[in-house]
């Protein structure tokens, strides 16, 4: 009965908040949706949502249990919309080098060179493509480029690359929503057409972004300028990838994300900029609402912001929490509010599922909460740091800023571990001395700036602008060359990050001391690597790489093409993946590890992978080979096909054909077998996901057909 009464008291106190978890279940249809393996019918979610709705409204006691399954049909219906509005994937991509022509969608700078978005795309003059495609230009291609422009270029093009591993980011379902369907480099210089396009809303905003880019770097050069580039119209490909890793290793990359900081210092310096010229008219001073018409050109500031800067997932939802923000101002209420923030995630993930996935979506709404709530629970102890001396609002600034970043930090910490599988050390200090000065000195210079363009005395503004972003830029440098600024930690598995995500919110959103309970899955979520078992062998989907984990690090077979950029990227995912630094060169001949059982020994033609003695090894094969000692294997893996090397009962096999037919796989090493996962298998059959590749006919025999082995089928990848 105490139980009872305990929650019948519990709900009672916390009634306005369970409107509160709403988004918490919409997310979590979302996240249902993108889990199957097969795609659903298209009727699904909107008649599981209207089947729920209805009793909903004509029984109120189910309404506890049935809104929140409402709540997840609805966010499966929304995945399933904008699924359905998606033009479907490009099959035919050639693998030659083809003439591209269409319209400039984008130009893009690059630290070395552009990238162009050509959209309307036609491949040497068949019927433009549903989706556009992505050029990177020569290097020295200096032909002048706008958005709008006709273009012509003699490209080589390849659709967007599977996942590097079965479980690793989904690069095609990134693709797939935002109408990419295809990308590569050109051969030849960029032609432009005279012709010019129509401008749409769309290619104004875009070529003004290119202009303020030209004219900024034109002003401020090297990394300054290219980190004032990104804090105006959110563009950050031309930062150097070094300087890139130093603001992720510093913890600092929120700043090349364009967001909820940024969107907050427009909005702030125009609210003051308006109030400021509100008090020069006394008439306005005296019988205008001053406050409320700063809050609204407030707004209109942070919205021009927003779209100049692309409209990407954080900078819409801080923009929605700024609209919120501004009608609790007009309406005399509380600003900043849970509530705000539990609508803005609404929106957003009804709006746009695919971004739940996605690391900015989590990192954002979790530091967000942690601000919010942490802020309420702290709010008695903060107001005795404040005072009339500066000596005391000197410490309440200090303290807010730590406060703010260790807790936003701390709550997007496992979220940024699980994508990129490492954790910044020194982010409070980094943020201590970086954020200041973004906001205080390098946002409001360009801010001006922007304001000085029309009169072409932009420099006045851009030159300490520069000053200001080459100290933000060395302050990241420094941090990530501290001593270990950085380490590596093992792969949480997905069902660790819900639990860590369900503890965060369940902590987020009560008041009562039942809030720390949620402290529980948040651990369980953070402990969740150990419990998971990464697998022992990894084969990329195009063959080029093979490599095994073992106790004495993880070691990686090349093919002989495997110095391109995608097999780079593959690798720096394994060793993400499996936390182990870097890989290791497989030895050409010899043992690595212990001599009595080696985990790696290699001859001329295979190597014997064996990580563990108690289970079973895996034949590499890397060279012609007729016959195997398979003596103790359970898989054979090869960058070539491989057939019949094993005498039957054959192990698993692993080959160029599996992985071009069922992309990248996965091997674990058991006792008795080996378990192998393809990339197909894990994502299954969704819009995204290309067809099987369909075999090329053998030509025409010139011997008897008794004299051909047709034993594997005449296929070629």
């Amino acid at each position: 009965m105490r139980l009872v009464a305990g929650a019948r008291a519990w709900l009672e106190a916390e009634r306005d908040r369970l409107p509160l978890w709403l988004p918490v279940f919409v997310g979590a249809g979302v996240a249902t949706y993108y889990a199957l393996r097969f795609e659903p019918p298209f009727w699904t979610g909107a008649v599981a949502c209207a089947g729920l709705v209805l009793p909903a409204a004509l029984v109120p006691p189910s309404r506890l249990l049935l809104v929140p399954l409402a709540a997840m049909a609805l966010g499966f219906a929304a995945g399933q919309v904008a699924t359905a509005r998606a033009p479907p994937i490009e099959t035919a991509i050639p693998s030659k080098a083809v003439i591209v022509s269409g319209v400039a969608g984008a130009v893009e700078m690059l630290p070395e060179g552009r990238r162009v978005t050509v959209t309307a795309a036609s491949l040497d003059g068949a019927p433009p493509l549903r989706r556009w495609v992505r050029i990177r230009l020569r290097r020295g291609d200096d032909t002048t480029l706008e958005a709008g422009d006709p273009v012509r270029v003699r490209a080589l093009l390849r659709p967007p690359a599977m996942p590097a591993y079965p479980g690793a980011w989904d690069l095609q379902r990134d693709a797939y929503y935002s109408g990419l369907g295809a990308s590569g480099f050109a051969l030849g210089q960029v032609e432009r057409g005279e012709a010019a396009q129509r401008p749409t809303a769309a290619r104004v905003v875009q070529g003004m972004r290119e202009r303020i880019a030209r004219r900024v770097l034109a002003v401020v050069h090297g990394s300054p300028g290219a980190f004032a580039v990104t804090l105006l119209t959110g563009t950050s490909m031309a930062i150097p990838e070094a300087d890139h890793a130093a603001f992720r290793d510093s913890g600092l990359a929120h700043l090349l994300a364009v967001a909820g900081l940024h969107i907050g210092i427009v909005m702030g310096f125009v609210l003051a900029a308006s109030r400021l010229a509100f008090r020069c008219s006394e008439h306005a001073s005296l019988f205008w609402p001053t406050k409320k018409l700063s809050a609204l050109c407030a707004l209109a500031g942070g919205g021009a912001y927003m779209v100049l800067t692309g409209m990407h997932v954080p900078i819409v939802r801080s923009f929605l929490m700024a609209g919120l923000f501004t009608i609790a101002v007009l309406a005399d209420r509380r600003p900043v509010s849970m509530r705000g923030l539990a609508l803005a995630a609404t929106v957003l993930m009804l709006l746009s599922p695919q971004d739940v996935p996605d690391v900015s979506f989590q990192m954002s709404f979790s530091a967000v909460l942690a601000l919010i709530a942490g802020y309420e629970a702290l709010r008695p102890w903060l107001r005795r740091l404040h005072g009339r001396t500066w000596a005391r609002r000197f410490a309440s600034h200090c303290v807010a800023l730590a406060l703010t970043s260790a807790l936003a930090g701390t709550a997007s910490a496992p979220f940024g571990a699980y994508h990129f599988g490492h954790v910044q050390v020194y982010f409070i200090l980094a943020n201590m001395v970086a954020v200041p000065l973004t906001a205080l000195w390098v946002m409001p210079a360009g801010l001006i700036a922007l304001a000085l363009m029309p009169l072409h005395l932009e420099a006045l503004a851009l030159v300490p602008m520069g000053w200001g972003a080459a100290l933000v830029v060395e302050v990241a440098r420094w941090t990530a060359a501290l001593p270990a600024a950085t380490f590596d930690v093992p792969h949480m598995p997905v069902w660790g990050l819900c639990a860590f995500s369900l503890g965060l919110a369940w902590v987020g959103l009560w008041r009562w001391r039942w809030r720390l309970a949620g402290l529980a899955p948040m651990a369980v979520g953070v402990m969740s690597p150990l419990l998971f078992q990464p697998p022992d062998l990894l084969v990329s989907a195009d063959a080029r790489l093979i490599a095994v984990r073992t106790p004495i690090g993880a070691f990686v077979q090349p093919s002989q093409d495997s110095a391109l950029a995608s097999a780079r990227f593959v690798a720096d995912s394994w060793s993400q993946f499996w936390a182990v630094g870097s890989l290791k060169l497989m030895p050409d001949t010899g043992a690595e590890g212990d001599a009595a059982a080696p985990p790696v020994r290699c001859e001329d033609a295979s190597c014997r992978l064996q990580p563990y003695p108690g289970r079973k090894a895996a034949l590499l094969v890397r060279g012609d080979m007729l016959r195997a000692n398979c003596s103790g294997v359970s898989v054979i893996v090869s960058l070539e096909p491989a057939r019949h090397l094993c005498p039957k009962p054959w192990p698993a096999l692993v080959d160029r054909f599996t992985v071009w037919r069922f992309g990248s796989a996965a091997i674990w090493l058991g006792r008795d077998r080996a378990r192998v996962l393809t990339d197909r298998a894990d994502r299954g059959k969704r819009p995204w996901v290309p067809p099987l590749p369909k075999p090329k006919p053998a030509p025409a025999p010139t011997l008897p057909w008794a004299e051909i082995d047709t034993a594997d089928g005449p296929w070629a990848p």
